[in-house]
């Protein structure tokens, strides 16, 4: 999603692969559930091209469109000069008017020379098409010459020799968008409403020789994409247009090859306020590339299959997309989507700009190259194109762009179908000795940009060989908890324990050591937060790393956010355990896995602090990376002190404590609902309840710990964050009793 419209040409055809068979999916919108357990490899096809990003020469521009064939990859947009991949902006630069040609295997300029200028104003090139043979390239948006050969709008260019042809010219009225061609037919969309003198409105189609053709799809409003299907028969047509030859079909319309007679409409199928930037196709299927503005967008992507131009699945990321194109089964995406919660992915976290998904399967594959939004508009990527050389695969993206992968990148960058050379994330490690006898190590899943099963290996005492092995699904989004256990230990014995992650070909460095020592006897406290039934545990034992590790069974593992302190002393609770402090100024933690809105419920945690600003000791809320636009299922301190627990339920249900807990000492606090109602209970004793409160809002979300959104909630905070030390946080899926909150209490001092 973004404010204001934009103009752009997908990339022109190159050459794409055969997909696989697809599957028969039903008509409608797919939901998908998130990666994380086990991915959906019987289903979906490996992505064969690596995120590795392959060094490319860069342009000072724009890049809109693109196209490529034997090796040879185009690139046309509003640029004046390109430069070597290293060379930062203003140096080491080439005259590049607007185009320029690269090596696909080097990714250098090939020495293919044209400027395409405007007399006044700015040219921009916005849509590149090659013929079939790959003799001729065409190429379309606003510019009125050709190395100093008069055109309007639209050219046609000899490959072999890289000069202007002469014997196709054709004036068109406005800029030219979206080109694509066959043997003997231009097809081009675009701002124009004359085409060779006649009423053309926003489509048209020319003969390779440049005579206009009678074919008519005339649409109302701009036309962004143009797409013939493998068969030669239709011609897809994509836009901002609400009628195409006088009948309604918004964005998205199939027409006759031959005459422009509407094959298929789409009324209603994609929202007013949604466009259709790029389409491709494979040899079953089309895929569209969407863009919305304001409420209720469709920023996705869609699948229609070609037999019956009906739905095969669309996905609802929100997040502009701008190109798509198809590779061995797999459909590649530019856009910035942030937002694809609605689908069962991610669901706010930073811009993603390039994504991958099965040509069967809405579900994101795990492929995350990224660049940033760069400049103009902006989006990032504009425009995707592929050719082989040399026996390699290159998949080329253009845009507004200027790094890749975290790194300067302007305009231009490729990867390849190998080699694989980043390696995965150093796993991050916690060790619990609950238990006597025995040492469970407990680690984050890493993340890999372009792989989603990771194998583990664990080393123990500093051996070379792994005493443990086992493989796991992570995307960056859904990295779940794994858990060994070692029990060839013995009482007081010290081990320490380092894990690698590896992607088959590339394996991260060993995690720091991690020690425990193994106890001899039960620890009483944690005992009995697992044994009264906690489906989270999260003890704040780890070093410095994004994980807080679930002590339950249940592997309810949280990201802690932004740096808290860790390992902070003396913990809540007598032993060895330590808690973790939060600055009050956006530190906190949340869990990995997206839950249902619990009926009954217990939250429980340790707190210390001497604020005078308040905020949220504990929340449910439906966000991870920002603050919540739903929340409640809260405990939070107010300014002066009281902790304040809060439920919505048709209102602000909330019941507050007479006394004031900021007095720089640990306090238990416990906070139940149920049939009976909602409890607060702080050290051990009840201090405040209602009965009436027996149920909360109905929403999917996230337990956070130390901060989220407290809008309009009775006595908010000045801060929205906790500033002080946490430990021992447990979630229970009921409302536990005042007998079980005073037997917790006391085993403080157990240990």
């Amino acid at each position: 999603m973004m404010n204001g419209s934009t103009g752009r040409r997908p990339g022109g055809r190159g050459r794409v692969r055969a997909a696989s068979a697809a599957l028969c999916l039903f008509a409608g919108a797919l939901t998908v559930t998130a990666a994380g357990a086990s991915p959906a490899a019987a289903l979906t096809p490996p992505v064969s091209v690596t995120a590795d990003d392959l060094t490319t020469w860069q342009t000072n521009g724009i890049v809109w469109s693109m196209a490529a064939t034997d090796g040879v990859v185009y690139a046309g947009g509003t640029f004046s000069t390109v430069r070597p991949p290293d060379a930062a902006a203003g140096t080491s630069e080439q005259p590049a008017v607007n185009f320029a040609a690269f090596d696909a295997a080097t990714g250098a300029p090939t020495g293919c020379n044209l400027s395409f200028t405007l007399s006044s104003g700015t040219a921009t090139v916005r849509a590149l098409a090659l013929s079939p043979d790959g003799g001729t390239l065409y190429a379309g948006g606003q510019f009125g010459s050709v190395n100093g050969v008069g055109v309007s709008n639209i050219a046609a260019v000899d490959t072999a020799t890289c000069t202007p042809r002469q014997n196709f010219k054709i004036s068109v009225s406005a800029t030219v968008r979206a080109l694509d061609v066959t043997a003997d037919t231009v097809y081009l969309g675009g701002d124009f409403n004359s085409v060779g003198g006649q009423t053309r409105n926003k489509f048209a189609a020319v003969t390779t020789g440049a005579a206009l053709l009678p074919w008519t799809a005339n649409a109302d409003d701009v036309a962004r994409a143009v797409q013939v299907t493998p068969d030669g028969q239709h011609v897809a047509i994509g836009g901002d247009f609400f009628t195409v030859n006088g009948t309604t079909s918004h964005a998205l319309a199939v027409v006759d090859a031959t005459t422009g007679a509407l094959t298929k409409s789409y009324p209603g199928f994609i929202p007013n306020t949604s466009t259709v930037q790029d389409l491709t196709t494979d040899a079953t299927g089309l895929y569209t590339a969407n863009e919305g503005t304001g409420g209720g967008v469709f920023d996705g992507r869609i699948a229609i299959d070609l037999d019956d131009y009906q739905q095969r699945w669309r996905d609802t990321c929100l997040g502009a997309t701008q190109a798509v194109l198809v590779h061995s089964g797999v459909l590649y995406s530019g856009s910035h989507a942030h937002d694809c919660a609605s689908m069962g992915e991610f669901p706010d976290q930073p811009r993603k700009h390039l994504l991958a998904q099965s040509v069967d399967d809405p579900a994101l594959l795990p492929w995350f190259p990224d660049t940033n939004d760069g400049i103009g508009e902006p989006v990032g990527p504009r425009v995707m194109t592929q050719t082989d050389k040399g026996g390699r695969h290159y998949l080329w993206v253009g845009g507004e762009f200027t790094t890749v992968n975290g790194a300067g990148q302007q305009g231009l960058t490729r990867f390849a179908d190998g080699p694989d050379t980043g390696a995965p994330w150093v796993p991050n490690v916690s060790l619990s000795t609950v238990a006597p006898g025995r040492i469970d190590v407990n680690w984050q899943t890493s993340f890999d940009t372009d792989d989603g099963e990771l194998t583990y290996r664990v080393y123990k005492d500093g051996a070379s060989t792994p005493v443990h092995t086992v493989t796991g699904y992570s995307v960056f989004w859904n990295r779940p908890q794994l858990k060994w256990t070692d029990t060839d230990v013995a009482v007081g014995e010290t081990h320490s324990y380092r894990i690698t992650a590896s992607d088959g070909t590339n394996t991260s460095a060993k995690s720091p050591a991690q020690s425990a020592t193994v106890a001899a006897s039960t620890q009483p406290y944690p005992a009995r937060v697992l044994s009264d039934g906690a489906s989270l545990y999260w003890r704040y034992d780890e070093g410095a790393s994004t994980f807080a590790a679930d002590t339950t069974g249940g592997q309810n593992n949280g990201f802690l956010r932004n740096g808290p302190s860790y390992q902070q002393t003396p913990a809540a609770i007598a032993g060895s355990s330590t808690a973790i402090g939060f600055d009050g100024a956006g530190e906190y933690a949340y869990s990995n896995k997206l839950h249902a809105s619990p009926t009954r419920f217990s939250l429980e945690t340790w707190i210390k602090t001497t604020t005078t600003r308040g905020g949220k000791v504990i929340g449910f809320g439906n966000l991870t990376m920002q603050n919540s636009t739903r929340y409640d299922k809260q405990v939070y301190m107010a300014n002066n002190g009281r902790l304040v627990f809060g439920v919505y339920s048709g209102g602000y249900r909330t019941i507050t404590t007479a006394g004031a807990y900021n007095d720089g000492n640990w306090h238990h606090v416990v906070a139940t609902q149920g049939t009976g109602g909602m409890a607060l209970y702080v050290d051990g004793q009840l201090r405040t309840s209602n009965f009436l409160y027996t149920g909360s809002e109905n929403y999917p979300g996230y337990w956070r710990v130390g901060g989220d959104n407290l809008a309009s909630w009775p006595n908010r905070p000045t801060s929205n964050f906790f500033a002080g030390q946490i430990d021992e946080t447990a979630v229970y899926p009921t409302a536990l009793s005042a007998s079980q909150v005073s037997a917790h209490y006391a085993l403080r001092t157990a240990e």
